[in-house]
């Protein structure tokens, strides 16, 4: 996944609201903080709710107000750590899709541990932020693989960092940060972006060493100049050689996190490089290696992904897959939209949301039962066909789709990470 800015690559939020945490410290009372609603402290920290498609403007303002985030967290693992972070006696501000802010007062800080924050309650052995911006673990390039085939479109990379020395741990579905080196257009250091993980929890060798992501090279068009403008983070990564050095922060996230149940059923939707957590997800189920590593864990329920990609040879890890399918047939099923090569009913291109169109009766049988997780997982604009498509299947038992989407969303069995 790619996003430019605060959040680049396989990465964060849900149903377009995810909302995540700044700790701040360091904000100063200047002309600027007088016009705004920060609640402006002379000591302790400023924890900040923001949603996910302001965190680059927020970020700004953050700077413009004299302010440095220490750490970055999803506003479900802040609230499960009962408030706790990295500092005491702060105030937390709530940045609202306009703007503006509202604040309480921080709950106390609970004893302290060690580095690592443990979410309390479900996925309570979920690792978070056990590094933090201001103090990232130094990585090193393992590998740097190209993903697209010969006359696929873009630059997409799997790339595989060497943990050892450190103790970075994740499991499935969670994100880490990458710090690109230099400064930013106003003489700043590089903000960190967030990559959803592509690696099981023992990484792609299984020896609890490394963690890998996949990487799209962020390419536009600038819209008044007509250049072209690549992502700061993105090409810096899709450039790495072996033996380079990367600064690491997190893990972070719980929204896309695997159901224990190895007799789960999961239906994957994702578009390009929204693949990274399915693969995780994959590999835990199917790959030999990874089901030796997890004699309590060996997945017996099915799974299906339906993909969409431009062309064949931006099919990512189409070997993988295929040998997963042909290996698991009655436990995987891929399903392919391939937009520039394949025709919808309607005669046009054939994308992710016309594939559950096709398929929506069967999908919605599936997402009824109790042990079925969904995850979606890639651009924005997915989520709406794909709402449209359950809206008519569901529509035909008298179920409003809407309704009962909140429900699966409150048991926990919806889950969402577009951009």
């Amino acid at each position: 996944m790619n996003n430019q800015g605060a959040v680049e690559g396989a990465a964060i939020t849900a149903s377009g609201s995810r909302i995540f945490v700044y700790e701040v410290v360091g904000l100063r009372q200047n002309e600027i903080s007088d016009k705004s609603n920060y609640p402006i402290r002379k000591s302790g920290s400023v924890f900040i709710r923001v949603p996910y498609n302001r965190m680059n403007q927020e970020m700004r303002r953050i700077t413009r107000l004299g302010g440095k985030i220490v750490s970055i967290i999803s506003s479900e693992e802040f609230d499960a750590s009962n408030g706790s972070a990295s500092s005491a006696n702060g105030t937390i501000a709530n940045i609202e899709g306009n703007g503006k802010a509202t604040s309480e007062q921080q709950p106390k800080k609970t004893k302290e541990g060690n580095s690592m924050t443990q979410a309390k309650g479900k996925h309570a052995d979920v690792p978070v932020n056990i590094y933090r911006p201001n103090s990232p673990f130094i990585g090193k390039c393992i590998s740097n693989e190209a993903l697209v085939g010969e006359g696929g479109i873009g630059l997409v990379q799997h790339l595989k960092f060497d943990l050892s020395g450190g103790d970075l741990r994740y499991i499935e579905g969670q994100s880490i940060g990458i710090i690109p080196p230099g400064l930013d257009k106003n003489g700043k250091p590089e903000k960190l972006r967030l990559y959803s993980i592509a690696s099981t929890r023992h990484g792609d060798d299984v020896n609890d060493k490394t963690v890998s992501l996949c990487v799209r090279q962020l390419e536009y068009k600038h819209p008044e100049s007509g250049e072209t403008v690549y992502g700061v983070c993105s090409t810096y990564l899709c450039n790495l050689k072996p033996g380079d050095e990367v600064k690491i922060t997190g893990p972070v996230g719980k929204e896309m996190l695997l159901p224990d149940d190895p007799d789960a059923k999961v239906i994957m939707m994702a578009t390009g490089t929204g693949i990274a957590p399915m693969r995780a997800y994959l590999w835990r189920m199917f790959k030999d290696n990874e089901r030796a590593a997890n004699p309590d864990y060996q997945f017996n329920g099915f799974a299906w992904l339906i993909f969409g990609v431009p062309t064949t040879p931006n099919i990512l890890y189409k070997e993988e897959l295929e040998e997963m399918q042909q290996k698991y047939p009655n436990n995987f099923r891929l399903t392919c939209a391939i937009s520039r090569e394949q025709k919808n009913a309607q005669g046009g291109r054939m994308y992710i949301q016309d594939r559950v169109a096709e398929h929506a009766d069967e999908l919605w049988k599936l997402v009824k039962e109790e042990k079925t997780h969904t995850y979606i997982c890639g651009l924005r604009g997915m989520e709406d066909g794909i709402d449209a498509a359950l809206t008519a299947a569901a529509a035909k038992e008298g179920v409003v789709w809407s309704d009962y989407q909140k429900q699966l969303k409150k048991a926990g069995r919806w889950h969402v990470e577009t951009y």
